[in-house]
């Protein structure tokens, strides 16, 4: 029987340029959706899935991440003697959510490189990994899909997708073969493919469970695409070894790493929070009259 998955990787070390000038000082994790920042989405989406351990790999100008997950006691204690001690205990409780770790990815040099960063941390476990960009809405948190699937047949796991024809050079192509349910075996995948090398619409989008050779795998991996050490080179390396498995997960994902999806994630979070919901609704009614 494999392992529990208990620990997580959320590569956070990119410079977040679609969304300049704003990400210039600001890490792009760190931006407002609603109240909270995006990171916090994804730290209690692993939490919610049985987390226990995160090591965030952060980048130069990313130490407020670090800031957001440890405690303020002066900012509490203030709450406190203003009759605010509902907001201090939700900071503490954000601080306690789990067990968060830090290390630097102190070049550049893709998503693969990113994890390989991990290692030591990770160890002989099997591990999961959520990217900083893709927030995900559905009753079983994503995670906890590819771990149950991971868990059951073991190998890796990724969480999938079909994305529009137009739209699958900005991410993977997946070769499957139907399994049971909404799984599916990997032969082969391909970064960023050229339309001829396109072999399914089925694309990861930000999710995977990985076995802890990955490691070895990226440790020898040549450069990829845009000459970086890409994940889905080091995935495709091990569908022959300890297999693939793809989750067509059950859940809406939301890319907040460009203008449009982030602004769409910020307008449909409002819209189901209790707090902005009414306003929202009555203020987009009221713009919409006007044109």
């Amino acid at each position: 029987m494999s392992k529990r998955v208990k620990k997580a990787v959320i590569p956070a070390a990119g410079l977040g340029t679609r969304l300049l000038p704003a990400t210039k000082t600001i890490p792009k994790e760190m931006l407002p959706i609603v109240s909270k920042p995006s990171i916090q989405y994804i730290v209690e989406e692993a939490v919610a899935a049985g987390i226990e351990d995160i090591l965030i790999v952060t980048g130069r100008m990313k130490t407020s991440m670090e800031d957001y997950f440890d405690y303020t006691p002066a900012l509490e204690s203030r709450l406190r003697r203003e009759g605010k001690s509902e907001t201090a205990d939700m900071l503490r409780r954000t601080a306690d959510l789990a067990s968060v770790h830090y290390i630097r990815q102190k070049e550049p040099k893709g998503l693969g490189h990113a994890i390989w960063c991990a290692r030591r941390f990770i160890g002989n476990e099997p591990f999961a990994v959520l990217l900083g960009d893709d927030i995900m809405k559905s009753e079983v948190p994503v995670t906890a899909q590819l771990i149950a699937a991971e868990r059951e047949y073991g190998g890796s796991v990724v969480g999938v997708k079909q994305v529009a024809a137009e739209q699958i050079g900005k991410y993977c192509s997946l070769d499957v073969e139907p399994m049971t349910g909404n799984l599916m075996r990997v032969r082969s995948l391909i970064e960023k493919p050229r339309p001829e090398q396109v072999m399914s619409l089925y694309a990861i989008l930000g999710r995977y469970v990985l076995q802890p050779e990955i490691f070895d795998v990226l440790e020898n991996l040549p450069a990829g695409y845009g000459g970086e050490i890409q994940l889905t080179d080091g995935i495709n390396a091990i569908c022959g070894t300890s297999g693939v498995l793809a989750c067509d997960f059950k859940g809406r994902r939301y890319d907040t790493g460009n203008i449009y999806g982030y602004l769409e994630t910020v307008i449909d979070f409002a819209l189901e929070d209790e707090e902005t919901s009414d306003w929202l609704k009555a203020f987009l009614k009221q713009k919409t009259a006007q044109f």
